[in-house]
């Protein structure tokens, strides 16, 4: 007798926790030591760095969670340095907080012009100095939750379009610089539109919800998963070779087949699978390869659904089949 599984609620998403980490750009080694102290107190990872120059490589290396700028500093002074980290993306939202040996409104006025969350004059009291970078890091962290949230998909948890063309564009590049394995799989409920007509659109949606479930179970987490668009998700696999990657789609297929769906537990629901991927040899656009994912899903759906089409990419658009 065949077992199948009941699928429960899918869960609410929860973002990871990350260590703060502050980084302090101060030429003043009295100055590092007396703040380095007091961050630490307050459970602060801190990076230090003693000009300009080595305060942006320092940035653009750790992309600290806060930084403490320190305006007066010779060579590349804090406006330079507040310049350079808003002009280059990597660093374009952290926080920055200027420390200023001078009391002058103006230099106040170009620092938040120029992005600083915060202006302190030294010398300062340094309850007060703790207080703000709390609350530089309070916002910080809710715009990046902010922003995070843009790229989940409401009913699913998963990324959505916006996040996957974005992600899948940087991961075909990086195949074409560094010759690595990339695979994509396509996957698509079979005969959706019937479980929608017959037991109604709150059933359609907790089939949906019920595979992406799955999907986050049975993915590896260097796997990226992205509804697409209706019933269709897409898996981004970096470092996967087809095989692989047809593996893992198959435990998916087979896990979605053996649900029990308490609204219909009569009806089961299947997904048809395209997989196109290399082995870090491919040439092709993002594009290319979609296509090619696509063409092998509707290849599947030809062939009797449930199951998995897979191709390996090997040079241009040039395919192999798998299996």
């Amino acid at each position: 007798m065949e077992m199948r599984v009941s699928m429960l609620a899918l869960p609410d998403n929860s973002f990871e926790d990350r260590s703060s980490v502050a980084l302090l750009i101060d030429d003043s080694a009295a100055m590092q030591k007396l703040l380095s102290l007091r961050l630490r107190n307050d459970g602060l990872d801190v990076i230090s760095a003693m000009s300009g120059e080595e305060g942006v490589r320092a940035a653009q290396e750790h992309l600290p969670s806060v930084i403490l700028l320190d305006l007066g500093m010779p060579g590349m002074d804090g406006f330079e340095v507040l310049r350079t980290l808003k002009d280059n993306e990597a660093t374009l939202h952290i926080p920055v907080i200027m420390l200023s040996g001078v009391h002058n409104s103006h230099d106040k006025v170009t620092a938040f012009d120029l992005g600083a969350v915060d202006f302190i004059t030294k010398p300062f009291d340094v309850t007060e100095l703790r207080v703000r970078v709390r609350s530089a890091l309070r916002v910080s962290y809710l715009m990046q939750m902010l922003s995070q949230r843009a790229q989940i998909d409401g009913l699913t948890g998963l990324y959505n379009r916006a996040h996957f063309d974005h992600r899948w564009a940087e991961e075909v590049a990086a195949v074409h610089r560094h010759k690595r394995p990339l695979t994509i799989a396509m996957l698509d409920l079979d005969h959706f539109k019937s479980v929608n007509d017959t037991f109604g659109h709150p059933a359609g949606d907790a089939v949906i919800q019920g595979l992406a479930r799955i999907i986050r179970r049975e993915c590896r987490q260097t796997d990226v998963a992205c509804r697409y668009g209706g019933e269709e998700v897409v898996l981004i696999m970096p470092e996967t070779v087809p095989a692989d990657a047809a593996a893992v789609c198959e435990r998916i297929r087979i896990a979605l087949a053996d649900v029990v769906w308490p609204k219909h537990p009569e009806r089961s629901v299947t997904c048809s699978i395209g997989v196109v991927g290399t082995e870090g040899t491919a040439t092709a656009e993002p594009l290319a390869w979609l296509e090619l994912a696509d063409k092998n899903l509707y290849r599947a759906k030809r062939e009797g659904r449930n199951r998995a089409v897979t191709s390996a990419l090997e040079n241009g658009i040039k395919l192999a089949q798998v299996g």
